[in-house]
């Protein structure tokens, strides 16, 4: 039995990886919030373009996420072992898929942008707006991959505070870049959406150039490179395929089926889809403590595990679902405090307010079913290389029940707005049963790193 000396020193462990994190969640959500309340005043269809846009971006991002996934799983691990070059090898692996991914989004953003935007709305001036949005967006994608590879090495090897930095770099460039091009400040020119996207393309590009002054100048102990890309190591890359795809996949069927909601909300109407936008920034807020948990617990009980100290790592992962569960019902009363405020702020029709109304109070509750599973199935579970059981529970959840449901009750059945979005809300619990199967079966708690003369 773990002695309460034990638990003090893990729960510190996962604090000092968890607060670093939630900082730059916290950030991140500032400024989405920022932008919304910029862009409101250019316009309710400004709001709603960007983020039927941003849904697009979002499978880009989950794509990004899931090979950072990967990365962190092999990474967090030879970090437990002290392996650093191995690390290397694995940035570099990482960096292939990443670009590869960010060249095809790249590609599609410039070239066919309105049919991206058709397949979440028919209204022609939200799609113009939103493909002009794409083309000015789509060579910050390229960056954006590069950084996001190392920023995830650095969180795996003890540098969290750095990749904060970094990111919290990009984030306060980027919400001032706003605020010169939406207004026109400084003597730039008033760009509105378009100035959003090139002030997002800037703050990228200046994340990038800080990743290359701490791999040169820092102290990180693996260095930005891209040698390691044109260098086959076969039985790692066998790893991280056979690791990383299942997260990949798992973070694909989740965010298309994100997508695929967004589509139903924005084919309900623009008030349905301002509401939406809106309500996604008041989550985002509430749930900065539950994914700082979620992506701590990955890195931690990976390190732990790591180590060959499987049955620390097993309590580790009690420690943070119970942190998730905490975490998610204080995520549920800021957003619960938020309501009034985000209602009195926002300049939306009178339906679209009603429908905002609604959606904060799912959230109050909805936000625990989000902090318990991503803690789980994106942190502890993917922590020991098991990521195939999430790509199943997500892919028979969203795919098999939510979206089916939604597309019947918003098109066949015809139901009112609030329905639709209140059993769109029921996916995070349905699967609650066979994830707590699965995390109590600690079929997940295994170290998965090999030694060097294997690889």
């Amino acid at each position: 039995m773990r002695t309460l000396t034990d638990k003090k020193t893990l729960n510190k462990r996962i604090w000092v990886i968890a607060l670093p994190i939630i900082l730059q969640n916290l950030l991140d959500a500032a400024v989405s919030s920022a932008d919304v309340l910029m862009l409101n005043y250019v316009g309710q269809s400004a709001i709603s373009a960007v983020s039927l846009a941003n849904s697009m971006i979002g499978i880009f991002f989950m794509f990004l996420y899931g090979i950072g996934t990967g990365i962190a799983m092999l990474s967090a691990q030879y970090y437990g072992k002290d392996d650093l070059k191995t690390i290397e090898k694995v940035e570099g692996i990482g960096l292939k898929f990443a670009l590869l991914v960010a060249l095809i989004g790249m590609v599609c953003s410039l070239a066919i942008p309105k049919t991206l935007m058709r397949i979440y709305t028919n209204d022609e001036a939200l799609i113009e707006i939103g493909a002009g949005y794409l083309r000015i967006l789509a060579p910050g994608l390229m960056i954006w991959a590069i950084s996001a590879v190392y920023m995830s090495i650095l969180r795996c090897v003890g540098k969290v505070a750095v990749s904060t930095v970094l990111e919290a770099l990009a984030l306060v460039s980027n919400v001032f870049l706003n605020a010169v091009f939406i207004f026109g400040l400084f003597g730039a020119p008033k760009l509105g959406v378009a100035g959003v996207a090139l002030a997002t393309v800037i703050s990228r590009f200046l994340q990038l150039a800080g990743c290359f002054l701490v791999s040169i100048f820092g102290n990180s102990g693996v260095r930005l490179t891209f040698s390691t890309m044109f260098v086959r190591y076969r039985v790692l890359e066998k790893d991280f395929a056979r690791m990383a795809l299942p997260a990949i996949g798992n973070d694909m069927v989740w965010s298309l089926a994100f997508s695929v909601y967004s589509m139903i909300l924005g084919h309900l109407g623009d008030d349905a889809v301002a509401a939406y936008s809106i309500n996604n920034v008041v989550r985002n807020l509430g749930t900065v403590l539950c994914y700082g948990i979620g992506s701590a617990s990955g890195i931690i009980v990976g390190q732990i595990l790591g180590e060959g100290s499987i049955e620390e790592g097993k309590e580790a992962g009690h420690i943070c679902l119970r942190l998730s569960v905490v975490t998610g019902i204080i995520g549920g009363l800021i957003s619960l405090v938020l309501l009034p405020i985000t209602l009195h702020v926002v300049s939306l029709s009178d339906t679209a307010l009603d429908y905002l109304k609604f959606m904060l109070l799912i959230n109050t509750y909805y936000i625990t079913g989000t902090a318990v599973n991503s803690t789980l199935i994106a942190g502890v579970f993917r922590a020991g290389g098991d990521s195939r059981f999430g790509f199943w529970c997500d892919l028979i959840d969203m795919w098999v029940y939510a979206v089916p449901l939604g597309l019947i009750a918003a098109f066949v059945l015809k139901l009112p707005v609030k329905w639709v979005y209140f059993l769109l809300c029921t996916d995070e619990f349905v699967k609650w049963p066979w994830v707590f199967k699965h995390f109590y079966g600690y079929k997940w708690a295994r170290n998965i790193t090999r030694d060097s003369s294997e690889l």
